[in-house]
């Protein structure tokens, strides 16, 4: 079991330098009715069903530096050519680089809505990151919970149990900043008691956190041999073959 809080640090020492970060694409994206999308290289976890595992296990392989005014120049090159009014950074853990994140934001236009999507370990680590992201009134934050249970988090990361509960505390810290924020929850290992558990306890941390995205896995290139190589059965999985090759 390794501490994603360390592992962040130890990732980063390879995909950042400076404000500078590491990305592997830019792409459009259908999802959120059309959005410009960023795939940043480098994760605090290592979930067995990710479908950029490469860029997670080998972040010194992929992509090449860029600075936050070229990603920002990047997003909003692909959001005009599309007519889309939303951009994001996903691919792995975009908090990983908060010099670099925080320098994106700040060049993009507010008249467009900036999408972060992460798994929250860092800002629930430290409350003032959630703090400095509450600066920029177009910025919406999805926090992905890997399983519905400090267990079940271990078994799909293989990183310490308290990795969920910091993932609850992002939660409650972007909630109390004034940060738009909304929990996603992978559930396609988790019994449905869990799930129902889950919804309770995050109704207690702000009204509507109930009211869960649910996220169910797609089988993307290895996951497959990975969940039968670890031992993981999942509940539902979707194949790829409905999803744009530029998703896979």
């Amino acid at each position: 079991m390794y501490d994603p809080v360390k592992r962040a640090e130890d990732v980063a020492r390879i995909v950042a330098r400076g404000e500078l970060r590491k990305y592997y694409r830019f792409r459009p994206a259908r999802f959120y009715g059309g959005i410009a999308t960023a795939d940043c290289v480098g994760c605090s976890l290592r979930c067995i069903f990710c479908w950029s595992w490469r860029q997670v296990v080998t972040p010194g392989a992929f992509g090449r530096f860029y600075s936050p005014e070229e990603v920002a120049g990047r997003l909003q090159g692909i959001a005009r050519k599309k007519g889309f009014d939303r951009v994001r950074m996903s691919g792995n853990e975009p908090t990983i680089s908060r010099e670099h994140l925080l320098g994106v934001l700040e060049h993009i236009s507010p008249d467009i809505l900036f999408i972060l999507e992460t798994n929250g370990v860092l800002i629930g680590y430290d409350e003032t990151y959630a703090l400095d992201l509450a600066r920029f009134k177009n910025l919406y934050v999805r926090v992905s919970l890997k399983g519905t249970t400090e267990e079940e988090f271990s078994r799909l990361t293989g990183a310490q149990a308290g990795g969920f509960t910091l993932q609850l505390k992002a939660l409650e810290n972007l909630y109390r900043a004034g940060v738009q924020v909304q929990p996603a929850v992978m559930v396609s290992f988790s019994p449905a008691h869990n799930v129902r558990a889950l919804r309770k306890r995050l109704g207690q941390i702000a009204p509507g956190f109930e009211n869960i995205e649910i996220e169910e896995l797609v089988l993307y290139g290895n996951v497959e041999e990975r969940l039968r190589r670890a031992g993981l059965k999942c509940d539902t999985a979707h194949e790829p073959a409905d999803i744009p090759p530029e998703q896979v």
